[in-house]
């Protein structure tokens, strides 16, 4: 089946900006393993970055993305990126999205709100479900696009690369209808990565049920190199709540003055950093941990009932009608939360382009090690990548199909060879609770040798048992979440054993230190060798 000039799998911001402009040049399908608008952007409380005021710059946004990674950014990216910020918000304001603005001021000035690590106000938000608002107009406008086709409930398997021989190049992707249980050969000669993070690989997380890491799997299957695995965000605040499942407290919060403190009420993010509750996720998040461990909190407070109740209503409506759904009136009460895993800052490697080492595959967003981030993401930062990529990825993808008027090749329908329809499905169920768990404890905030070295034997185990399952029984969408699921906590665990330090979001007890001598560097693997 020929998907088009281009085949983008993923339906975030990135995937959805992107199948925007290449629909103005040639045909784009979009595969979605779930219903729009269900993907991680959708889920974006916070907001956008980018350098709005004109009592910000461009040196600042650059300055603190580079303190934030810790080292380990691509400072030609940041720039990139931080400088091409405004136009490509721009660009979304015009599609209809609809920024909060500062209460009483002029038409055009938006409400800009300040987070961890940022030295001025420059978020961007439509009050706190701001991905929400993003996806909507995004949305509105791919559906009324007629080169545009969307496969909903598809789940991509592998990519469709040409042979072993150099020059190999990917020309799209086998993919299971999950309606149907049928496996179609999807052609195109532009594929995209737009698939988004990984977070259900540990057990706790504020992501969506769809994040399990597919992009990076079947990147890494075809060869292509990953990156900075290790640095996976763990943001600070989810509500511990019973009943409540991967619900995130933005950090916009913290910005707006809310206080971190033990059950008894006691403050304590001072003794952790100068910064207190605007410091760093990465630093955040450990102290909350720090905390938890050390005294056996099943969780800490976050409180903002100091500040007047309208604002709150105003400037927190979603956070404040979930936190009500439980009993808790953050205009009173403190908020107990925990840390969980959010996001995944490396992924598949790509150059300033978004172009992979795989001829024709690029990858936009969260799914790639862009250089943006570096050791930890800048909060708001992610939207503002992939939306800058997108764009980017557009420019030098347009550029290939001008000038490289080839069409796919020839590819095998899918073979399902003798495998039969499983009836153990607990397998996939056990395996999968298996996986979460053992990387949280073992590939968690806090790590250390002995631990990576249980999780290294354990996930090789659990790999050796989904290949058998694999190849004798017919592919479902809980398998194949399975497969990847496990491929990204091998890497994530690969990527931590191999740096020996502790910067940004990898903390280890064995090497407690920063070392630039010789780990200002990313850690990259690839398919047989690190």
């Amino acid at each position: 089946m020929d998907a088009g000039d281009y085949l983008i799998i993923g339906s975030g911001i990135a995937g959805l900006s992107l199948a925007l402009k290449a629909a103005a040049r040639g045909t784009v399908t979009i595969v979605t393993k779930d219903h729009l608008p269900e993907s991680n952007t959708a889920y974006a409380q916070g907001g956008i970055a980018s350098v709005w005021s004109p009592e910000d710059s461009f040196a600042n946004h650059i300055q603190d993305t580079l303190v934030a990674g810790a080292g380990v950014c691509h400072p030609d990216v940041v720039e990139a990126v931080v400088k091409d910020g405004p136009a490509r918000i721009s660009e979304l304001i015009a599609l209809g999205t609809n920024f909060s603005r500062r209460p009483g001021g002029e038409e055009a000035e938006y409400d800009l709100g300040l987070e961890g690590g940022h030295s001025h106000r420059r978020i961007l938000h439509a009050s706190d479900a701001t991905g929400q608002e993003i996806i909507r107009a995004l949305i509105a406008a791919v559906r009324q696009h007629p080169n545009i086709t969307i496969l909903e409930k598809h789940l991509s398997i592998d990519l469709l690369t040409s042979g072993d021989a150099a020059p190999r190049e990917c020309w799209g992707a086998y993919v299971l209808d999950l309606a149907t249980g049928t496996v179609k050969t999807l052609t195109a000669r532009i594929t995209v990565l737009c698939t988004g993070g990984a977070g259900k690989v540990y057990l706790y997380t504020s992501n969506p049920d769809v994040a399990t890491g597919d992009g990076v799997a079947m990147a890494y299957r075809a060869g292509v190199p990953i990156g900075n695995l290790e640095f996976f965000q763990f943001h600070p605040t989810c509500l511990f709540h019973p009943r409540a499942k991967s619900f995130l407290i933005s950090e916009a919060l913290r910005g707006e003055g809310a206080t971190l403190r033990r059950p008894d009420g006691a403050p304590f993010m001072k003794q952790y950093h100068p910064q207190a509750e605007l410091a760093p996720r990465d630093i955040v998040a450990r102290a909350i941990d720090q905390e938890m461990k050390t005294h056996g909190f099943a969780h800490v407070l976050l409180d903002i009932s100091h500040r007047e109740a309208d604002f709150l209503q105003k400037r927190f409506p979603t956070i404040s009608r979930r936190c009500r759904e439980f009993d808790i009136d953050l205009t009173k009460d403190p908020i107990p939360v925990v840390p969980a895993a959010h996001y995944l800052c490396g992924g598949v490697v790509t150059d300033l382009h978004g172009a992979t080492s795989l001829p024709r595959l690029y990858a936009a967003g969260e799914v790639a090690m862009s250089g943006l981030h570096g050791a930890n993401r800048l909060a708001s930062n992610s939207l503002l990548e992939a939306v800058v990529f997108a764009h980017r990825v557009f420019l030098h993808a347009d550029e290939l199909l001008t000038t490289d008027r080839r069409q796919s090749p020839t590819f095998p329908v899918w073979d399902p060879g003798h495998a039969v329809n499983s009836d153990e499905m607990v397998v996939v169920t056990h395996t999968w609770e298996e996986i979460r768990r053992l990387m949280w404890n073992y590939v968690g905030i806090v790590r250390s040798d002995r631990r990576l070295a249980r999780a290294r034997r354990r996930i090789a185990l659990i790999q050796d048992e989904i290949r058998d399952y694999y190849w004798n029984f017919l592919v479902t969408g809980d398998l194949l979440e399975l497969r990847n699921l496990a491929t990204v906590a091998e890497l994530i665990i690969r990527c931590a054993s191999l740096r020996k330090e502790s910067r940004g979001l990898h903390y280890t007890l064995d090497y407690p230190h920063t070392d630039d001598g010789h780990w200002r560097r990313d850690t990259v693997v690839r398919m047989g060798k690190a």
